[in-house]
């Protein structure tokens, strides 16, 4: 066998392989690896290169390596699922960088982190001010995430204490023209529905390039020209007049949250309930 064939045979055969124990070692190899896992990573990759070019020594002893360090990746992984002190010396453990608002220079000598490091990577998670911050640590994977304080953390409905309703992952019902059944199924809507709505934007199917239907049952179309997203058609005079209903409904409950008294509170929520009803009876007629 000439020596570019059998080069080339070795190279096929490692590809095959690492890509054989990559997905035994599992996803952790690609995207958060352990002190260990980044040792095993390098080694299995030399050993790769010397079964392709060493052609002087017996080749197929890189694939006993190979498997061998496989092996012991693996049994590694599976002992620290079990001992929590094998774990702390295979992946390490988290190091507090900023507590309370200061930062410990021991812990960032003891990771060899400057200050410009550190506040680059705050920087990254939209941090700008140290004493800003309630808990920063570097964890095992050398990311650092951030705890702002209670003051300096995002307003959320949670905080207001308003009650949201669930929203749905946007289905893909359609992709390259073809129909997904399956998602649009999972929607309440069929073809033919589909069909329609895409006639009401006048396009047609063999121009979707991508289509979604969000949890309002909304549907949006990319053509991939550009024309870029095709927004629905303009609601009907009674499709504005329900969704006008609708939002005094959610506001009258969200404003019987923050009454001065009990009976304001109760009268504003017995109103949005009111409307609730009356909505729920008037929906099918102004669809």
């Amino acid at each position: 066998m000439s020596l570019w064939l059998e080069i080339i045979l070795r190279t096929l055969s490692s590809v095959v392989v690492l890509f054989l124990v990559t997905k035994l070692l599992g996803k952790r190899q690609i995207s958060q690896l352990s002190l260990f896992e980044y040792i095993t990573g390098i080694t299995i990759g030399n050993i790769a290169g010397y079964i392709s070019l060493d052609t002087d020594t017996q080749w197929y002893l890189g694939f006993v390596a190979i498997g061998t360090w496989t092996i012991v990746s693996v049994g590694i992984e599976f002992w620290t699922l079990k001992s929590r002190w094998v774990r702390g010396i295979a992946d390490g453990q988290g190091t507090v960088l900023i507590k309370n608002g200061s930062i410990l220079e021991t812990n960032l000598f003891k990771e060899r982190i400057t200050l410009d490091e550190l506040l680059e990577q705050l920087r990254k998670k939209s941090v700008f001010k140290v004493a800003e911050v309630e808990f920063a640590v570097m964890e095992k994977s050398g990311e650092i995430n951030v705890l702002l304080k209670k003051e300096n953390q995002p307003l959320t409905p949670a905080m207001l204490g308003w009650k949201m309703g669930k929203e749905m992952e946007p289905q893909t019902v359609m992709m390259d023209g073809e129909v997904l059944q399956e998602p649009l199924r999972s929607t309440g809507k069929d073809e033919e529905w589909l069909r329609h709505e895409l006639a009401k934007l006048k396009v047609t199917p063999e121009r979707v390039f991508l289509a979604q239907i969000d949890d309002q049952g909304q549907l949006d179309v990319q053509t991939g020209s550009q024309d870029g997203s095709l927004a629905p058609a303009k609601p009907t005079a009674r499709q504005q007049l329900l969704q006008t209903l609708q939002q005094c409904e959610s506001d009258l409950e969200q404003f019987g949250r923050f009454a001065r008294n009990e009976e304001e509170r109760e009268a504003l929520l017995s109103c949005s309930r009111q409307l609730k009803q009356v909505i729920r009876q008037a929906q099918p007629e102004l669809k």
